[in-house]
This record gives structure tokens, sequence and C-alpha cells, in this order.
């Protein structure tokens, strides 16, 4: 079983930054595939950003490109999203998820199989 923790949650003003971490507790983490997604108040989970596990491909929605970045460090078991230029629309939980499975099929919710327990991004106007 694949335990994954996020952190770095917390609440921001419009055009702030953020940096959010996911920790896994498999030492073979960096053979997996890792997703975000974030989900509002009354709508469905949606898929945000992934990074193969190798580190050598990213892919984002539309929303978030230019101000998304994923990137990952496996030595330290450890995936980041770092998010610049915030707006009140990306308030919502955020979570990540990883399988082994490839980035082409990240956008899906039922691709993967381990998920964290999520973390709040407010963003205030």
């Amino acid at each position: 079983q694949v335990q994954l923790v996020e952190s770095g949650g917390g609440l921001v003003q419009t055009g702030g930054s953020l940096r959010l971490s996911c920790a896994a507790s498999e030492r073979t983490f960096s053979s997996y595939a890792v997703g975000w997604f974030r989900q509002a108040p009354g709508k469905a989970r949606e898929f945000v950003g992934a990074i193969t596990w190798s580190g050598s491909s990213t892919r984002y929605i539309d929303s978030v490109k230019g101000r998304f970045t994923v990137s990952r460090d496996n030595a330290k078991n450890t995936v980041s999203l770092q998010m610049n230029s915030l707006k009140p629309e990306d308030t919502a939980v955020y979570y990540c998820a990883a399988d082994r499975i490839p980035i082409g099929i990240a956008n899906s919710v039922s691709s993967f199989k381990y998920w964290g327990q999520g973390t709040q991004v407010t963003v205030s106007s």
C-alpha cells in the first residue's frame, strides 16, 4: 500500500504563490507517474497537471499553463506543485495521486489507485 500525504496548502491573496508537496511512503515512488487534481465544493474532481516517473514530461490543463509547475525529487520521494499568479478560481482541495501508468491517461481520476487526503487552497480576492 502506497501512502501519499499532501502539504503546503493555505490562504493566499490573488496574485500570490503557494508550493504544494506530495510525500510518498513507498521507496519505489520514482517508478510512478504522479497527477495533481483539485475539487471545489459541489463540483467534480478535475485534472490539474501530471509528471512522468522519470520527470521527463509534464502535462497541464490550459487554465494553469504558465502559472503552475509540477516537479519531482525522486531521492526524497516527493512531488511538488508550484502555483504562481493564483486566482480565486483556483480555490479547491488539491490532491496528489500516483500509479504505474503512462502519462497519456493521467488526466483521468479512474486511472489512479493511490490518493492523498488533500490539502485546502483558498485564494481571496
